[in-house]
């Protein structure tokens, strides 16, 4: 290209501008290279990756994958699909609508991550890398090559695509499938045991990553949005089907305790994700419900001799429970931030502290000291004997099957309580406390008055929840009510699901809650190694998820208009 300087007069000669297509076809032999990668590593969950079976999970087998290598597989598939979608293939565009590039990388990473993760595994567990075959250190270096591929790629240039708006069946019929697939997902990771479970961790983080980054979790949220009814009662009906699933009981009574710990979750969510309340305490609400229903219902250690159907049971134990919020909150929420919290954490040991001496020794014989109320019976509502075995559409529920179900009814109405609130004029008052409490308070707000208000219907959700539990554990003792243990629910751990799932929301102290419960339970093959694993992974979350896994939508629009406006 030649250029003539109109003030010299002088003509040069511009260096050619480089072929259009140049950028795209390297873009173009990058993708393909990052499909052919997530093909190989697919493939290579179908070949044995050692030689015996002492390795959980069954690898030496041909054509077939077992244990990590279905995660292995999973995480190639998403990777071939991602592909697709970013090539634009008619039929998969669906997959990718705010761009592949970066989904791409989450997935690729995901199957590198989980494959070497279990052929270290292998190694350590079985005394060396000799016990990798051919076929393991094959699936090795094939999760290396989307991984190559997929950082080969170009940043995302175009715009996301527009949502289409698809008929009200298709909408609804998506959302039943994502149901159904967060059942399949939440069966699979129940059933894991030590390594395969945080294996099934790595690809889940890695996976909704990048599906998050595809733009399909925002999808799936806008259609959630506009079909709140079927999403909530296809969620339901999912956990329905969870005892059906052919799940053990051990796997039912992990459960219903993630039920009872989410649903205590939800409670404090209440206190801390709409009032901002910090409640370091919070599980002595749990208790005096659990020791309530364990002096009404018929107990043999009970002190009170009381035998009231399970109704009057639950009653009695949200209504305690909130009569204990009403006093402890009425001279304590006068006081702000790190002074209330001292003041929760307070309550706490002095409600553990005193069930311990209401003994009968140090002081009247009501609680049974550090013994507990033990011989708690089972619950017989209309008829249903809870622990009794029952054949429900040819499935055999147990016990803890049962009690899961009458779990998930409790579960559902916090739910439905906690959504109503949030939504009411209430409410929108709790925020403006949260958001800034002396601002609330000059446009009329009775900040005291809510703040009680937050306390003691957290602290009825809270007792609610503990009406349940006495009755599933057949004791009540005063050990695990403490601010911080080994094992959930403890204030800390609870703090932490609400913290960590995503205060103001109601999936996200759910998930919060079942991502504590399992990890300490499903870690202890890290034996002195466990309380570090977890911290990093509580760090690596909050790092790259600072409002939580689900960030609440409200306080994203509030701060998206106010940095508009700055």
């Amino acid at each position: 290209m030649r250029r003539t300087d109109t003030t010299t007069g002088l003509t040069e000669t511009a260096p050619a501008a480089p072929p259009a297509a140049a950028p795209s076809a390297r873009a173009g032999r990058a993708r393909a290279l990052t499909a052919a990668g997530g093909v190989l590593t697919a493939a290579s969950a179908f070949v044995a990756w050692t030689w015996t079976r002492e390795f959980p999970g069954d690898l030496t087998v041909n054509g077939w994958p077992g244990g990590p290598q279905v995660l292995t597989l999973v995480s190639g598939l998403l990777t071939v699909l991602g592909s697709l979608g970013g090539y634009g293939v008619r039929g998969f565009r669906w997959a990718a609508p705010a761009g592949a590039t970066a989904a791409l990388r989450w997935y690729a990473l995901g199957a590198l991550a989980v494959t070497w993760f279990a052929v270290a595994s292998i190694a350590w567990t079985l005394g060396g890398a000799v016990n990798v075959v051919g076929g393991g250190w094959f699936a090795a270096a094939a999760s290396a090559v989307p991984v190559a591929g997929a950082f080969l790629l170009p940043p995302d240039a175009r715009e996301p695509a527009r949502a289409r708006r698809l008929p009200a069946w298709a909408e609804v019929s998506l959302i039943s499938a994502a149901a159904g697939a967060g059942l399949l997902v939440f069966t699979y990771g129940i059933g894991t045991e030590g390594a395969l479970f945080a294996g099934f961790l790595v690809t889940a983080g890695f996976a909704a990553a990048g599906l998050a980054r595809a733009g399909l979790l925002a999808r799936l949220t806008g259609l959630t949005a506009r079909h709140r009814t079927t999403a909530a009662a296809a969620a339901f009906v999912a956990a329905v089907a969870f005892p059906f699933t052919g799940s053990d009981e051990t796997y039912m009574s992990v459960g219903v305790n993630i039920l009872i710990f989410a649903t205590v979750a939800l409670g404090l969510n209440v206190v801390v994700g709409l009032a901002g309340l910090l409640d370091l305490g919070y599980v002595a609400f749990l208790g005096v419900g659990a020791y309530t229903a364990a002096l009404v219902s018929g107990a043999s250690a009970s002190a009170l001799g009381l035998r009231l159907p399970f109704w009057a049971a639950v009653l009695a134990g949200g209504l305690v429970s909130m009569l204990f919020g009403l006093l402890i909150g009425a001279p304590t929420l006068r006081v702000r931030g790190d002074y209330l919290a001292i003041v929760t954490l307070g309550f706490g040991e002095i409600f553990r502290i005193a069930v311990n001496n209401l003994d009968g020794v140090s002081g009247p014989n009501i609680t049974g000291g550090p013994g507990g109320i033990p011989n708690i019976p089972d619950l017989s509502l209309l008829g249903f004997d809870f622990g009794a075995t029952h054949v429900v559409a040819g499935v055999e529920l147990g016990r803890f099957a049962n009690y899961f179900l009458l779990m998930l009814l409790v579960t559902a109405v916090v739910v439905v309580v906690f959504q109503r609130v949030g939504e009411s004029r209430t409410g929108r008052a709790w925020v403006a406390i949260r958001e800034d409490e002396t601002a609330a308070t000059a446009m009329g707000v009775n900040s005291f008055r809510l703040k009680l208000t937050a306390f003691a219907l957290g602290a009825a959700l809270a007792g609610v929840a503990g009406t349940v539990q006495a009755h599933v554990s057949y004791a009540v003792v005063p050990d695990p009510y403490q601010f911080a243990g080994a094992v959930p629910p403890n204030s800390a751990f609870l703090l932490a699901a609400v913290v960590l799932g995503g205060t103001g929301t109601v999936a996200g102290p759910l998930i919060g809650a079942a991502l504590l419960y399992l990890i300490p339970m499903k870690l202890q093959f890290l034996q002195d190694y466990q309380l570090m694993a977890f911290g990093i992974a509580l760090i690596l979350l909050m790092r790259f998820r600072p409002d939580g896994l689900v960030a609440d939508r409200r306080g994203r629009v509030d701060h998206d208009a106010a940095g508009a406006t700055a």
